[in-house]
């Protein structure tokens, strides 16, 4: 299938799809005519992504997890590292998490002065 499909199956958009290639994260042969061609597994792939995205997940962090993730929900298979990586990712979100609390605690104290 041609990108535009691709974009419309997955509502993703195009440019955000050649990101993803370019990240390492989808790939694309290209045609006779030099348009890229994507399989069908590449709709799972893009729903896979969009989930990890949305986990808070950078691409490099994806690239590193994306060849265990099977499904579209997706489900993880623990491949080597993979749970040290994802340890590391949650570490750090609760470390930001604290760092906001911390944040809003002291503009909370702000705004409650006279």
């Amino acid at each position: 299938m041609l990108i535009g499909e691709l974009s419309r199956r997955t509502g993703v958009g195009a440019r955000l799809l050649r990101y993803y290639e370019a990240q390492g994260l989808l790939e694309a042969r290209r045609g006779p005519n030099g348009y890229r061609v994507y399989d069908e597994e590449s709709v799972v792939t893009v729903r896979q992504i969009r989930v990890l995205l949305a986990a808070g997940l950078t691409t490099e962090v994806i690239r590193a997890v994306l060849p265990c993730v099977h499904g579209e929900l997706p489900e993880l298979h623990w491949c080597a590292d993979v749970r040290a990586v994802l340890d590391r990712e949650l570490a750090a979100a609760e470390e930001r998490i604290e760092d906001l609390r911390r944040s809003h605690e002291m503009l909370a104290g702000l705004l409650a002065r006279p």
